[in-house]
């Protein structure tokens, strides 16, 4: 994150709040499950496997489609090659799409929300260094590891504000979480057009950012 340009660094934030926006409509439809945090996913299929828990078996189906998200993004990226992150959020924003109109026929939240969490696994395809993700759009735990490390270099004489990158991308998940959650009520799964409008904003704003020649 550090490494990155002030304008990248933006992107990424703007991703974040994305995620958080999407994830906080799943939860809330799922009633306790994720579209974007498989940690969270992993150990509800892990429990569910051991007792009773209903639901362990959609998180399980959660976490495929997220992976198959991860996969369809780097196709798009590689095939973007220097153009990568409009590709990919592109695919982003037509898995929102679809999921939006998916919900609006089916009304139900088991495909429309299968579809959500495919696009947030494309998501974390923006970023990339040497083929490896660089910057988790959608899942902090690492970004707060981070900024403990970072705040510890601080207190020992190293940078003062090296932990600020990794805390904006947390915040910026929390604050689209929290709008998320309050027009859920509201709009319900068809917020999506919203989120589906706002990856097309920042796929129009990485065209503006020009071709990147490094794979990032």
């Amino acid at each position: 994150m550090r490494r990155y340009h002030r304008r990248y660094r933006l992107l990424a934030v703007a991703l974040a709040v994305l995620a958080g926006f999407v994830d906080a409509l799943g939860f809330l439809s799922l009633r306790g499950m994720f579209v974007s945090f498989m940690s969270g996913n992993s150990t509800r299929l892990a429990v569910g496997a051991a007792t009773p828990v209903h639901g362990s078996l959609f998180a399980g189906a959660l976490i495929a489609s997220f992976v198959v998200g991860v996969m369809a993004g780097s196709a798009a990226g590689g095939r973007g090659g220097a153009w990568r992150k409009p590709a990919v959020l592109a695919l982003v924003t037509a898995g929102l799409v679809v999921a939006s109109v998916v919900d609006l026929m089916i009304g139900q939240s088991t495909y429309p929300t299968l579809l959500m969490a495919f696009a947030l696994g494309a998501a974390n395809t923006v970023f990339q260094r040497d083929g490896e993700v660089s910057v988790g759009v959608t899942y902090m735990t690492g970004t707060l590891v981070k900024v403990g490390q970072h705040l510890m270099a601080a207190l020992q004489g190293g940078s003062r504000f090296g932990w600020l990158p990794y805390l904006t991308l947390w915040l910026g998940l929390v604050a689209g979480a929290a709008i998320g959650a309050a027009i859920y009520p509201v709009a319900g799964l068809q917020a999506l057009w919203i989120a589906a409008g706002f990856a097309a904003a920042l796929g129009i704003g990485a065209v503006g950012l020009g071709p990147v020649s490094d794979g990032r």
